[in-house]
Parts: C-alpha cells; sequence; structure tokens
C-alpha cells in the first residue's frame, strides 16, 4: 500500500490545521491506521491511531484532548484534525499502516509509511 500525506503548513498558536493521509489498494478498511511525528534532533513518536472501523481512536498524552484522528474507508484516506497547535507540536508528520486488528503505539509495528508533511507552529 501506499500512503500519502498532505495538510502540512505554518500556523499560529492556538490555530488549527487539518492533515490528511490517502492510501492505494483495495484493503485499507482492514488497517489500523496511525500518525507519529517527528521533531528536530527527536525521534519519531506515536500521535494517534485508529481502528479499522473508527470505532475506536488512541492518543499520545501530549495530544489528547487536541487532536482528532478519523477515517473515511470510502476514500481510502485518515484524518488528523489538529486543533490548539502549539509550538512544540512543530514536526514532520507522517501516516502509518499496519496489517492487524489491534491499533498500536510502537512505530515498529507498523508496516507501511507516508513520506512526512511538515507542520509549523510559530509562538
Amino acid at each position: 500500500v501506499q500512503l500519502q500525506a498532505s495538510g502540512g503548513g505554518l500556523v499560529q498558536a492556538g490555530g488549527s490545521l487539518r492533515l490528511s493521509c490517502a492510501a492505494s489498494g483495495r484493503t485499507f478498511g482492514s488497517y489500523v491506521m496511525g500518525w507519529f511525528r517527528q521533531a528536530p534532533g527527536k525521534e519519531r513518536e506515536f500521535v494517534a491511531a485508529i481502528t479499522w472501523t473508527g470505532s475506536i481512536a488512541y492518543y499520545s498524552d501530549s495530544v489528547k484532548g487536541r487532536f482528532t484522528i478519523s477515517r473515511d474507508n470510502a476514500k481510502n484516506t485518515v484524518y488528523l484534525q489538529m486543533n490548539t497547535l502549539k509550538p512544540e507540536d512543530t514536526a514532520v508528520y507522517y501516516c502509518a499502516a499496519r496489517v492487524a486488528a489491534l491499533a498500536n503505539v510502537e512505530r515498529s509495528r507498523y508496516d507501511y509509511w507516508g513520506q512526512g508533511t511538515l507542520v509549523t507552529v510559530s509562538s
């Protein structure tokens, strides 16, 4: 499967952005989808994940209450709505797909990765 992330950009603190990740392949609905991010000089970290039905979502503590992950299986797309952005949210955001029924926060558990989209939050 191929993943194409988009929607990044420059935003002021307190603002919002919505990231999208379009996936190829006919079995998108069977993948757990996740978002990770990597800030300069830091390791890639888990942000959010959603099960294939979209019924269960998981978030890191740092984004819980501000970010919302969702998916549209008819469009083969997963979204990350980011509200109340902070300068520490600045990073390259990656979408990832996991061929499994259960979500996971470990990046090593994901099988496919998109190219990343840069989000910059100014103070």
